[in-house]
């Protein structure tokens, strides 16, 4: 049985990508491991936000293809993503070994190119052109592929591709191509079967997820085609939670944020990409919104679930950022208090407009304001992290601790990962906790359960959620896409 590894870069769209590449290899025969060495397929899926991710991928490339020609292991090593679709035949060119090169687009070939590899029908694979209909020809997932011991409590599912936004500091536009949706019964069949397989939890994912379907269908009764997809879905049977990322500020019309009060399997939360607190930026940027409309949007969401988590991704020292741009920013973080905050150095991106705009600012500066910012968030986020000891919230027990084998992790409604001492039977369940201390980013409960009608607020609409005020604080590492 031949064994493939994948390593992803960047965000949960590129996450998506890999479980369906894996799927597929899966159900083929192959078998996944969890390293490089001594697999026979070896594939990375790349990001192109900021250049750190894409000089991570090379390198680590480099380092496996020293070690396989060094071990003379014959392994078959590939680029998937964005960065294979911005630098193509390069890719293949520039590292001796490379043989596989797969755009955004192809994904849903890879299992094709991958056998014929293998098998020395081809040598070498660069396939970037653009694919009408790609959208809809990647619905695998590993809980449906039969794939041993992974049971999915939480799954991603895409229903859209590319971006027609064109913020002046994202390449996306350009390694995705333009906004593509598929249909809404294909989406719904493909959420039924996860359902069908023990999925409890659906996430919709786009590039801008609140732009589904605008070239597709009408807006029906005020509902535009977004909200119509989560009608839909939500009819499923045996589904528990709908979430979706990453939508655009422009996307939250009425008929969204009044979504959030009628939908019970809606959750209480909402990611919204600020880039920025100062207009000037904003209309630097392409954002299309200015921050007084943020705040209306921010303002109408918490109206209808007055404990809903918001969180934001916002971007320092963008060219001819000022001290009261900063500002700005600082007092919008302080007056929101989101509940997340994914904050991001500027990275210039090639053939993006930011790249060649006057007022670079000097990299001191820029880790300046990034502490200064990630300080400011801390500190509004410790009084309301607090706030949770001794609260009950409902979770949905997803599965063993990704850092503590020996205990089980969770999820509230509002998106905050909860820890605890839990069984196997417990997994794909929704139980109420209450919450003993906290960490950094992470809730420690109790796993007593207690009665559903004992949980703060449950009242089956959604409104357990109001109690809670956490508030994680992120300073990024991995990297998420910055074209929201």
């Amino acid at each position: 049985m031949p064994t493939v590894y994948i390593k992803t870069y960047g965000c949960q769209m590129n996450e998506r990508d890999s479980e369906a590449v894996a799927a597929q290899l899966v159900g083929r025969g192959y078998s996944l491991v969890d390293e490089e060495q001594g697999a026979d397929v070896v594939l990375l899926n790349t990001c192109s936000v900021r250049d750190l991710a894409e000089q991570k991928a090379l390198g680590k490339m480099q380092a496996m293809v020293g070690h396989s020609r060094k071990h003379r292991t014959g392994q078959v090593f590939g680029y998937l993503g964005c960065m294979a679709q911005s630098r193509g035949q390069s890719l293949a060119e520039g590292v001796d070994g490379v043989q596989l090169v797969l755009g955004t687009q192809k994904f849903h070939r890879a299992a094709d190119h991958v056998e014929d590899l293998l098998t020395g029908r081809q040598k070498v694979v660069v396939d970037t052109d653009a694919e009408e209909g790609s959208q809809s020809k990647l619905a695998e997932h590993l809980s449906t592929a039969a794939a041993p011991g992974r049971r999915q409590v939480s799954a991603f599912v895409s229903i859209m591709q590319g971006c027609n936004q064109h913020c002046t500091f994202c390449i996306v536009p350009f390694t995705r191509g333009r906004e593509r949706s598929r249909t809404i019964p294909e989406i719904v069949e493909e959420c039924r079967r996860l359902v069908d397989h023990g999925v409890r939890e659906i996430t919709l994912l786009g590039q801008i997820v609140t732009s589904f379907g605008r070239r597709e269908y009408a807006v029906v009764d005020g509902r535009s085609p977004f909200v119509q997809l989560i009608e839909a879905v939500h009819e499923i049977d045996g589904l528990e939670r709908i979430r979706f990322t990453s939508p655009h500020p422009k996307g939250y019309g009425s008929d969204l944020i009044e979504a959030y009060g009628r939908l019970p399997k809606l959750v209480e939360s909402a990611h919204l990409p600020l880039q920025s607190g100062a207009d000037r930026v904003l209309r630097e940027m392409h954002r299309g919104y200015t921050r007084a409309r943020f705040e209306e949007i921010v303002a109408g969401l918490r109206a209808v679930q007055p404990g809903i988590g918001i969180t934001t991704d916002i971007i320092v020292g963008f060219p001819g950022e000022t001290e009261a741009d900063f500002e700005e920013t600082l007092s919008l973080c302080r007056s929101i208090e989101f509940d997340n905050a994914f904050v991001f150095k500027y990275s210039p991106r090639r053939d993006t407009p930011a790249a060649s705009m006057a007022g670079a600012l000097p990299e001191p500066l820029i880790e300046e304001r990034h502490r200064r910012l990630l300080d400011v968030i801390n500190e509004v986020g410790k009084r309301r992290y607090d706030a949770m000891v001794g609260r009950i919230v409902p979770i949905l027990v997803e599965g063993i601790s990704r850092r503590n084998a020996t205990r089980y992790e969770g999820r509230t409604r509002c998106n905050k990962i909860v820890v605890f001492t839990g069984a196997p039977r417990h997994v794909g369940q929704v139980i109420p906790v209450r919450v003993e201390r906290v960490g950094t980013f992470t809730l420690y409960a109790d796993p007593s359960v207690i009665g559903v009608d004992e949980v703060e607020g449950s009242a089956g609409n959604g409104d357990e959620v109001a109690a809670e005020a956490g508030l994680k604080v992120v300073e990024m590492t991995a990297v998420r896409e910055l074209n929201r």
